[in-house]
């Protein structure tokens, strides 16, 4: 099991919420209790004319940043917080409603969990007996579930964060409790939400994950408490997930072309924002494509599930008739990890040309080279064949892109072709570099192709050119020969050159060999330090492999 950032396992719920204190400003917690409360919302009883419409949630801790992390103004006025994955004891429930609740009474929002439910239950009617206002109102948006007699209903998963921040909007407008539970309830019965898990969570102190998932497949319609999905499938690609996601919450919500929405994309707790704005990108292709307009497109962390890596997709549907819901979402919120901040207008990705020349060609090419032509094809396919052995060996020392980087190069320069002279082809090539490689590879290619094209313009050989090739790039990367880079490849390929096609290719690998038993002074494996020692540079490799093909497709081709 991987480290974790815990000291006693027991402790882990308050120690984060005392955390989430010091970071949110205008919180308290509760004394002795696991409850967060606004500081500016303390009430003196059930007739205390000062406070409005309290808000208040709560079920088991690990979904930060729900439900704690959403108490501020115009959202949550009070949130308990049970133990990891349970729900908190109604004498808790009650405290924290005598705490926050005045005249104006109280919408407990609750989580269709059994736990949840009962506490909330009771303690609402315990405050009730003490003559407090109290609504409750139970969001069930796991549409992944069917509603039968076969299991304790639909849960209640990350469209309750929509359904707190409308209610909490109304109410620090100073909305009546009846108003503030209409609109609510509203919004839960037409909102709707699917999880789906692609790892299973850790609870702290528990030595094995909640559930078992093989690297092929992913848990569809699962809840927030580590528990299984309603079904395994096998792992594809964003858009199909997404398109799955989609399909069940549109057929169990009655959502149809030019039908209006608010679309949530929220993480599981360990899925890299890479992968949520991919998510959330097919969402609103997917929608497109069923003539779905998303009025309004939230993406981030907002019910989560400890260490899970995981995507919920949420659907609300609006009618034109009830501004009230979308003016309340845009409404403003103290909240910090209200993931709607600044976005109170449709998405919209829109593109504009960039200031830069839309080709690295020159109108005059010279005379066609083929033969020069015909040697990059062979080196860039080289490159592509290539791919996964550079990967693997940028993993042992770098952060394991080198192969995708070069790939990107190759490609660039088979989807982009051009005739021309020897010069104009590396010049050519120099700017696909700079255009699809990216990354210091990117950088050191464009440049020594820069330099080796400015040679052959100036009248050198290819000898020359490869030498002018290494100055550019050991100048621009302030490195030499023996610093574990490229270079340890392509300078004795530059030294060999007289020596014929056999010695330049020999020379490379030599030096490249060389930089097994070497520490890196320079590169991605510098950072490692002895830890390299026993690898291969990746970019000396690199250099060899498209060295030897050049060499034995065309060894008279330079």
């Amino acid at each position: 099991m991987a480290a974790k950032l815990l000291n006693d396992p027991s402790d882990v719920v308050q120690e984060a919420l005392e955390g989430l204190v010091l970071l949110q400003p205008g919180l308290n917690l509760l004394e002795d209790r696991t409850t967060v409360i606004r500081a500016d919302r303390r009430a003196a009883g059930p007739d205390d004319p000062a406070v409005p419409v309290a808000i208040i949630t709560g079920g088991g801790a690990g979904h930060d940043p729900a439900d704690a992390g959403f108490v501020a103004g115009g959202m949550l006025t009070a949130a308990v917080v049970g133990g990891i994955f349970s729900s908190p004891g109604a004498d808790a429930v009650y405290q924290a409603i005598r705490a926050v609740t005045g005249a104006a009474g109280c919408l407990l929002v609750v989580k269709n969990y059994t736990g949840d439910r009962l506490n909330f239950q009771l303690g609402a009617e315990l405050a009730v007996a003490d003559g407090y206002r109290v609504e409750l109102l139970l969001v069930a948006d796991d549409v992944a579930l069917t509603q039968s007699d076969d299991n304790a209903g639909r849960r209640g998963l990350a469209g309750t964060v929509l359904v707190e921040k409308i209610a909490g909007a109304l109410a620090e407008e100073g909305r009546s409790l009846d108003e503030v539970a209409a609109l609510a309830r509203l919004v839960a019965g037409r909102v709707g939400t699917v999880n789906t898990g692609l790892s299973a969570p850790t609870v702290p102190g528990v030595p094995t994950a909640s559930f078992e998932l093989r690297d092929d497949e992913v848990e569809l319609g699962l809840g927030i408490h580590g528990e299984p999905g309603v079904r395994k499938i096998r792992a594809t690609d964003a858009d199909k997930l997404i398109h799955i996601m989609v399909s069940r919450i549109a057929t169990e919500r009655g959502i149809r072309a030019g039908a209006r929405v608010v679309a949530l994309v929220g993480g599981a707790g360990a899925t890299p924002p890479i992968e949520l704005a991919i998510a959330t990108r097919a969402v609103v292709r997917e929608l497109e494509l069923r003539r779905i307009e998303v009025v309004r497109l939230y993406c981030g962390e907002v019910m989560t599930s400890l260490d899970m890596a995981g995507v919920s997709v949420t659907l609300l549907a609006l009618d034109p008739e009830e501004p009230a819901v979308l003016a309340a979402l845009d409404a403003p919120t103290g909240a910090l990890a209200w993931p709607g901040h600044g976005v109170d207008a449709a998405p919209s990705l829109a593109r504009v040309a960039a200031p830069l020349p839309d080709a690295g060609v020159p109108e005059d090419l010279g005379h066609p080279d083929a033969r020069v032509r015909a040697a990059i094809d062979v080196a860039c396919q080289a490159v592509l064949d290539s791919e996964t052995e550079l990967t693997h060996l940028d993993q042992q020392v770098g952060d394991g892109d080198l192969g995708q980087a070069l790939a990107r190069g190759a490609y660039g320069w088979f989807d982009d072709p051009i005739e021309g002279d020897a010069s104009h082809l590396l010049r050519h090539l120099s700017w696909i570099a700079r255009r699809d490689v990216g990354g210091t590879s990117g950088a050191l290619y464009a440049m020594g192709l820069l330099r080796a094209a400015e040679s052959l313009e100036r009248g050198g050989d290819w000898g020359e050119a490869l030498a002018a090739a290494v100055d550019g790039v050991a100048g621009l990367g302030a490195a030499a020969p023996g610093d574990g880079t490229m270079l340890d490849a392509l300078a004795p390929a530059a030294t060999a050159w007289a020596d014929g096609p056999a010695a330049v290719v020999d020379a490379a690998r030599r030096g490249a060999e060389a930089t097994v038993g070497a520490v890196a002074r320079r590169g991605r494996a510098s950072y490692l330090g002895e830890r390299a020692v026993g690898y291969p540079d990746p970019g000396a490799i690199a250099v060899v492999r498209w060295l030897e093909a050049v060499v034995t497709a065309q060894p008279t081709a330079v």
